[in-house]
């Protein structure tokens, strides 16, 4: 166990150096699309900053699944009347959405999930279990979420094999030394998260891929946290799986994407049994559909993959050349206004960061901390985030962590500010 200094606030960067927003980027203007935000909690305004959590909503992903299931809601891909091949489209339309987000070779290497969760699990459950076997390696770093843990732990142990675990540094970046080391012969997968939802840490995972490749070892990542910051290409990146949740993304919950590379989709057996993913069925013998549906099986999440593929195009709309630096500016912002406050300390302070900050407040558990903030209206997330392990490094039960999005404001930072001077007040 260990803990972490707080490091100068020079020290500390998102994705890119501070810089003045974009011109194009008005974030009031922005604000007015999300109707949540309008209101109030403990009869104060709300800010909202647990973004790694669940993101808000724009009014043109609720007007989609509004209109959706009051003029087209029907069944997909098996009638031929009207409705349901108006449905069909759309779901299909969304599906080359989201290939394009992710720029994807092929609509085809895009498979509906209900999350990030969903995604990894289908891919430890189809891939994992064929061609993972007794004495081989599955490499995941220190900081995952336990999304991008537990399901590698339960094929681990049903096939005999060996999880092995990448450490990070006290700033929470993962050591690519020791990733390097760790590679072997008997690696047969590597599963790294993007970003770290308790860090922020932004991972160099085109390196991460790179070099598992030159083994010929394929490698997931868990994008959950990158997609809503910056632009994803998975063609440029080269990964052969990528998971994300729409809820992350602006778009509805219940909804999510694993791209796979064809090749890998291809020879993978079925996740689950029923309609759709099939082709004939008979007692004797089941003949499988073609990707992406045979990983499909039952009725899909038609309203909410359509309702993602809105949120994605008002994300296109803004665009991540001006989210970008918006952002950035804001999480520097944000750094330097707790790092100003005595006795705030910050956990996870690594050089290439994006949306997240977690700290702590001398004397008081980030749960009262959570609480107080509630009070002022203040929504951040106190615990551990579903990352235990990343707590154990730091010796440490949980954090406050404030995740910010690009609706959010130096205004609310300074809300937040204030606010934490106000905990410990109270507290000390």
């Amino acid at each position: 166990m260990k803990a972490i200094s707080p490091q100068p606030a020079s020290m500390i960067h998102a994705t890119a150096p501070a810089q003045t927003p974009a011109p194009a980027f008005d974030p009031a203007a922005v604000r007015r699309d999300f109707p949540l935000l309008a209101r109030t909690i403990n009869g104060r305004p709300l800010v909202y900053l647990d973004n790694a959590s669940t993101s808000q909503k724009p009014q043109c992903v609720l007007d989609t699944l509004h209109d959706y299931y009051a003029h087209t809601n029907a069944n997909v891909h098996r009638g031929v009347h009207s409705l349901s091949q108006e449905a069909t489209e759309a779901y299909e339309r969304a599906r080359e959405r989201v290939r394009r987000f992710l720029n994807a070779a092929e609509a085809r290497e895009i498979v509906f999930v209900r999350g990030t969760t969903e995604g990894i699990n289908l891919v430890a459950g189809t891939y994992g279990r064929q061609f993972i076997g007794a004495d081989d390696e599955v490499l995941i770093s220190e900081m995952e979420h336990h999304s991008n843990i537990v399901p590698w732990q339960i094929l681990c142990e049903q096939r005999g094999a060996k999880l092995k675990v990448i450490p990070i540094n006290d700033r929470g970046e993962l050591i690519f030394e020791e990733y390097e080391r760790l590679l072997s012969p008997r690696t047969k997968l590597v599963a790294v998260g993007h970003v770290s939802n308790a860090l922020g840490t932004v991972n160099p995972v085109k390196e991460i891929i790179a070099r598992a490749h030159e083994q010929g070892v394929p490698v997931l990542i868990d994008g959950a946290q990158a997609v809503p910051h910056f632009p994803v290409d998975v063609q440029e990146l080269d990964c052969d799986f990528y998971a994300f949740s729409g809820h992350k993304v602006f778009g509805p919950t219940g909804i999510g994407v694993i791209y796979g590379k064809a090749e890998h989709l291809e020879r993978m057996e079925p996740y689950q049994g029923g309609g759709d993913m099939i082709l004939s069925v008979t007692f004797e013998k089941t003949i499988y559909n073609e990707i992406p549906y045979k990983f499909e099986a039952g009725t899909p999440n038609v309203a909410d993959a359509i309702g993602l593929a809105a949120a994605l195009d008002y994300l296109d709309g803004i665009g991540f050349a001006a989210i970008e630096p918006y952002e950035d500016d804001l999480l520097d912002y944000a750094t330097q206004s707790l790092l100003a406050i005595d006795g705030v300390r910050l956990i996870g302070t690594a050089r290439r960061k994006a949306g997240v900050l977690s700290f702590l407040i001398d004397g008081v558990h980030p749960h009262d901390a959570g609480t107080v903030l509630d009070q002022e209206g203040i929504a951040v997330r106190a615990g551990h985030h579903c990352a235990q392990p990343v707590m154990e490094h730091f010796g440490i039960p949980a954090t406050v962590r404030a995740s910010l999005a690009f609706y959010n404001t130096r205004e609310e930072i300074d809300a937040l500010a204030t606010a934490v001077r106000k905990v410990q007040e109270m507290f000390n």
